[in-house]
């Protein structure tokens, strides 16, 4: 575990990066100039919970309390994966850490969890902050695996099968104002405080050079996560070209690249554009990969495919670095 910057290189967590299924209804397209084209991806997986027909959370049911949350990634079959609304260790997900959970699922090479919020959920009682912990926490491939006294958290995680020189971390303060909010099986919107959050940033290896990547989860407080955004934006200044963001923005449409581009700017690009909520019925894209340096040419095969579990459908694009 770290504090937010993690210079440590590339362990190998869970296989050969270089080993690749087919993805579920289809072949991987070739890259140009016989490159692999990286298979991106962004999934809010609502801690493992599966949704019905109706779009109502389902009760887990006995077993392996990991198995809904593996399969619906190896499934997706990416080489980078953002994941957000991951638990680590809480009760309801039958107590594991999911993000390495997930990295075990796809075979990563290595990956990060980052989590501004530290604390239980009990039943009975909703959500128990621990008073022992701040801050940003970082954690990886054996960081408290297993360990009894191991800090309990939400968060996000980014995941990948290409080689990291370096992760790093972005503070993110919550919104001030409490809003209402549709929480899946609520008939209705429910008061709801925003939390603390981070940005996480991989600097990866690619088959055509370096990038960075960064996994987010933006407030769901209008213009709140626009400046969350903003400031994300700032940040990457100081962060190899190309940019990559994955990541639920809680912003619809084309807004998250009206907010990065700023109105004399047409740097950023959406690579892929449909609707990913609810995941029964999508009407909304709160889900976004967004990325500069990148043409029409360099950019393959998209979706926003039904899984198993949660109330947002995940985004993938194969995208030729």
């Amino acid at each position: 575990m770290t504090d937010g910057t993690d210079e440590r290189g590339a362990r190998s967590s869970a296989g050969d990066q270089r080993t690749r299924r087919a993805a579920p209804g289809g072949r991987r397209s070739g890259g140009r100039r016989g490159t692999t084209p990286l298979r991106c991806a962004t999934f809010n997986v609502l801690h493992g919970t599966g949704t019905g027909d109706d779009g109502r959370p389902v009760a887990v049911g006995p077993g392996d309390p990991r198995a809904p949350l593996a399969t619906a990634v190896a499934d997706l079959d990416a080489d980078l994966l953002a994941l957000q609304e991951l638990d680590r260790f809480q009760e309801r997900s039958g107590r594991v850490d999911q993000a390495a959970v997930a990295a075990a699922a796809m075979r990563a090479v290595d990956w990060r969890y980052a989590s501004a919020v530290h604390g239980r959920t009990v039943p009975g009682q909703g959500w128990v902050p621990d008073p022992e912990v701040s801050g940003v926490r970082l954690y990886g491939p054996g960081d408290d695996a297993g360990d009894a006294g191991a800090v309990a958290s939400l968060g996000i995680a980014l995941l990948s099968r290409r080689p990291v020189r370096a992760w790093r971390t972005l503070p993110l303060p919550p919104a001030p104002v409490p809003l209402p909010l549709r929480v899946a099986g609520r008939a209705r919107p429910v008061l709801s405080r925003d939390q603390a959050r981070a940005a996480l940033a991989a600097v990866v290896e690619g088959e055509r050079g370096v990038f960075t990547a960064v996994a987010l989860h933006l407030s769901f407080v209008p213009g709140w996560n626009a400046r969350q955004l903003r400031a994300v934006r700032r940040w990457l200044d100081g962060l190899p070209r190309p940019w990559l963001l994955l990541g639920d923005l809680n912003l619809v449409g084309a807004l998250p690249r009206l907010v990065l581009d700023g109105p004399l700017r047409s740097e950023w690009a959406a690579l892929a554009r449909t609707p990913t909520y609810p995941a029964h019925r999508p009407a909304v894209q709160f889900d976004h990969l967004l990325a500069t340096g990148v043409t029409t040419a360099a950019v393959g095969a998209t979706g926003a495919p039904r899984t198993g579990i949660s109330d947002h459908r995940p985004l993938t694009a194969e995208l030729d670095w």
